[in-house]
């Protein structure tokens, strides 16, 4: 394997290691200083003598699901961003969780991604991820054009004009989610549409089963997966098919049990934590939510850094639909917002290789009795949820006493 994006891919472990080590005191003392977030948290604490993993996992986690309310204290970012820099775009993702991003080149680092999955300069690729509010269609379109693609915002949804441009400007290339890339391939078979001229794919956001997997090989298209998120950007990119995911460069990726501080040993599965070397929002031992575990041994494609199993679940209830991010708070908003309802559960499925919602709903007898709350509609209720999550469900109610009493308010049943 001599063609990467960076050559930083190919350079031994133990220099990497070694490099990002050299550089965790300074990155501590940076974020310290410049960060509102970590000048408390680490308050307390010696930065300079931080400068191994083993001591990494002395220093506090701070998890994604805590952002919520972290934000809502200070706002927009809770102080985790550095206060010398100014971002050029602000996001908002379910939660609501606000993210920045700044212009510099490739700065959510996709471009090692893009190029792993065959990309290269002058290639166009549709990206059908979503630019509206959420980062994830600046993500890949960054990630593309890092490796001198000419990018066509698409974005998700408009099946048929999607096919449009694809016979009209043949892109070579796909980015978005798996499910979305299918449902145009289906499309396309159904009205005859030619999309023959995508040969390659890098999507995120939802797991790539191996049933996609082989309706998109049947179709020539050679899909990759990259692993991202809105705070960290790339955090692992497949580069051999069925061989895991390779972890980026400048990050540091601990597996952590689930609701501690402590690493697991390899090949456990726990919450991926990550920091990030990014002087702009720069976090530490940052918690993502998601499960996956080590892999052993090297990368047969000669990249060298360490790999994961991909994602195998999430540490809390927050799960992905349609590559968004469902929070229980955000079930808890609906339930709310209509007080004929005592108790909810969202239900996650997948049919047909598309995800689906449904909320079941508990309706107390004795709230029926007031008129404030006689029109039970199961439409407003639905309204209320995509209004909130931004996704389209169904909603189903249920007698009082259908519902668990287990603590469950999202069940993913994929």
């Amino acid at each position: 394997m001599n063609s990467v994006y960076d050559p930083k891919e190919l350079q031994s472990q133990t220099r990497r290691e070694g490099d990002l080590l050299a550089r965790l005191p300074i990155l501590l003392a940076y974020a310290k200083q410049t960060c509102d977030h970590y000048r408390r948290t680490l308050s307390d604490i010696d930065v300079t003598a931080i400068s191994s993993r083993q001591s990494l996992t002395s220093l506090p986690v701070t998890r994604k699901s805590d952002l919520i309310g972290l934000q809502a204290k200070n706002m927009p970012f809770a102080g985790l961003n550095a206060s010398s820099s100014t971002p050029s775009r602000i996001f908002q993702s379910p939660g609501p969780i606000f993210e920045p991003e700044h212009d510099s080149k490739d700065w959510w680092r996709m471009g090692a991604a893009f190029y792993a999955a065959g990309f290269r300069a002058g290639d166009r690729v549709q990206n059908c991820l979503s630019y509206h509010l959420s980062p994830g269609g600046f993500i890949m379109d960054s990630g593309a054009k890092a490796c001198g693609c000419t990018v066509i915002p698409a974005g998700p949804g408009q099946t048929e004009q999607q096919l449009d441009i694809i016979e009209l400007l043949r892109p070579e290339g796909y980015s978005g989610t798996p499910s979305f890339l299918n449902i145009l391939l289906q499309k396309a078979k159904e009205q005859g549409r030619d999309i023959s001229p995508i040969n390659k794919a890098l999507v995120s956001g939802e797991a790539l089963t191996p049933s996609l997997q082989a309706t998109f090989t049947a179709a020539g298209i050679s899909v990759s997966q990259a692993y991202a998120t809105a705070d960290i950007g790339l955090i692992a990119y497949e580069t051999c098919p069925d061989s895991g995911l390779v972890i980026a460069e400048d990050i540091l990726v601990e597996i952590v049990r689930p609701g501690s501080q402590e690493v697991v040993a390899d090949g456990e599965v726990g919450e991926v934590v990550v920091t990030s070397f990014n002087p702009d929002y720069p976090l530490i031992r940052f918690a993502t939510g998601d499960l996956s575990s080590i892999m052993p041994g090297a990368s047969p494609c000669g990249r060298t850094n360490t790999r994961i199993r991909g994602w195998q679940g999430r540490a809390d209830q927050t799960t992905k639909v349609k590559g968004m991010f469902v929070h229980p708070e955000q079930i808890e908003r609906v339930r709310l917002s209509h007080c004929e309802l005592t108790k909810v559960r969202l239900v996650v499925t997948n049919i047909d290789e598309n995800d689906q919602m449904t909320l079941y709903c508990e309706v107390s007898d004795a709230e029926r009795t007031d008129f404030e709350c006689s029109d039970i509609d199961m439409a407003r209720v639905a309204q209320t949820m995509k209004a909130i999550t931004k996704l389209t469900g169904y909603v189903e109610f249920v007698g009082s006493g259908s519902l668990s009493d287990d603590g469950i308010v999202i069940e993913d049943q994929r």
